[in-house]
């Protein structure tokens, strides 16, 4: 019954009674289709009418239900922007990581480059360090060989003059001159600091004390210091080769001049100096192709040393040294002069050398004693054959050492000054030779005056 009496309301409020008869008024479809909702806001909430049925949401419900539908309708959209551009972002995502990874790769290349080329310069340096150090080795090692053959050499002298002992004979000396044996050996002397003229390389690098001087300024001014060592020892090796060669070269001219001035032919002198035992196979003197400066210079000497050697020899049996020991003091030169005991003039055939009584007399060149005994006005003499024409005769001695047929050497004592003969006290008469012919001494001791200078 109440059912019936609702739908009888609801039916006259739509229906009224004037209507009955009339065709009901036709509405638009869209209304009935589609029904519109309203929402009408209050005080107390909001209420969404539609269909005719009303519902009512409070302001904090109906808000979070409007976030709600436009955070669903932002992440709608959202979501179908990215399917919709997804392909295109994965492909730049892609393309940035590739690109990243590249770079990566590149700068990891670019850093292996830079450590093999790090690598590279240390072992080309290091290379180049081997090859300097082997060096200044290899020269260490002929340096050293240099300065082993310079001090083999006897005339390595400070000035690189050869000293000869006739040079202390002929300087003045202040009391009584020391007796000393006349020699034709050339005395070399060496210099006292040749060991620090031609020191060796072991010495300069353990000064240069490599391991701290590269700590403080590099390897490179390590090498630098000991090349200009090694510069300096070659260059005092140089000079000194330089030295020898100059006195070696000025004394063979000297012996040579000497010779030439005294009218004595070479070959013959040559012929006539006696051989003692020698032998052996001939191995001919070679110079290497590649041979340096110093080795050329070097085979030099050894050609003039050997020149020098066998003029030694030679003017071994020429008789330019003095007899008696001393200063040189003549009571009587050679040539024409007034006798001492008839007072007129007469030929003396030599040099009368003062001497005190007993001062030993020495023999002035090598060669063959032909005559020791009286000999008339010479009173006791000894008269030595040098060969080659050549002879000397010493008189008036008062002692004979010597027997004929004896062979004698330069600076051997034959006999001790006296006055016996016709002599007016003690005193050496001393004659020089050729071919029997008396010439005056005084040119043969000038001859060794002008060898023992320089």
């Amino acid at each position: 019954m109440s059912s019936r009496s609702g739908h009888h309301q609801e039916y006259q409020k739509h229906h009224h009674p004037q209507d009955h008869g009339r065709t009901p008024a036709r509405r638009p479809v869209a209304q009935h289709a589609a029904p519109a909702a309203a929402v009408t806001g209050s005080a107390e909430g909001y209420t969404l009418v539609h269909a005719g049925k009303q519902v009512r949401f409070g302001p904090v419900v109906f808000w979070i239900a409007v976030g709600t539908v436009v955070l669903l309708g932002m992440w709608s959209a959202a979501t179908a922007t990215y399917f919709a551009f997804r392909d295109d972002v994965l492909t730049r995502l892609i393309a940035r990581q590739a690109e990243m990874q590249y770079a990566y790769e590149d700068r990891i290349s670019e850093l292996r480059a830079k450590v093999d080329r790090t690598t590279s310069r240390q072992l080309l340096d290091q290379e180049q360090f081997d090859q300097k150090l082997d060096q200044i080795m290899k020269r260490q090692s002929a340096l050293e060989s240099r300065a082993t053959a310079l001090g083999a050499m006897p005339d390595v002298a400070t000035t690189g003059s050869i000293k000869p002992q006739g040079r202390a004979d002929a300087a003045p000396s202040s009391g009584t001159p020391k007796p000393s044996p006349i020699s034709d050996t050339v005395i070399f002397v060496a210099p006292p600091d040749r060991e620090a003229r031609l020191e060796s390389r072991a010495p300069l690098i353990a000064k240069a004390q490599p391991n701290q001087f590269a700590k403080a300024q590099g390897v490179d001014n390590v090498l630098v210091r000991l090349q200009t060592s090694l510069d300096q020892v070659e260059r005092r090796q140089v000079a000194a080769l330089s030295s020898v060669e100059d006195g070696i070269e000025s004394r063979v001219r000297r012996m040579r001049g000497v010779i030439s001035d005294l009218g004595l032919n070479m070959a013959q002198l040559e012929a006539a100096t006696p051989r003692s035992g020698m032998g052996g196979p001939y191995v001919p003197v070679k110079l290497a192709p590649d041979a340096g400066a110093f080795e050329r210079q070097l085979y030099r000497i050894n050609i003039n040393r050997a020149q020098m050697q066998r003029l030694n020899q030679t003017l071994a049996l020429v008789p330019y040294r003095k007899p008696v020991v001393g200063e040189v003091e003549f009571t009587s030169g050679f040539g024409v002069r007034s006798d001492p005991f008839l007072g007129r003039p007469a030929m003396h055939t030599g040099l009368d050398f003062r001497a005190a009584q007993g001062d030993p007399v020495r023999v002035t060149a090598n060669g063959k004693v032909v005559s020791a005994g009286w000999a008339g006005g010479y009173g006791r003499m000894v008269e030595v054959d040098h060969g080659n024409g050549l002879s000397t005769r010493y008189g008036h001695l008062s002692e004979i050492g010597v027997k004929v047929g004896e062979y004698v050497k330069i600076g051997q004592v034959i006999g001790a000054v006296g006055s016996t003969g016709r002599s007016t006290g003690p005193h050496l008469h001393y004659e020089t030779r050729i071919d029997g012919e008396a010439v005056d001494p005084q040119k043969f001791l000038r001859a060794g005056v002008r060898l023992s200078a320089g």
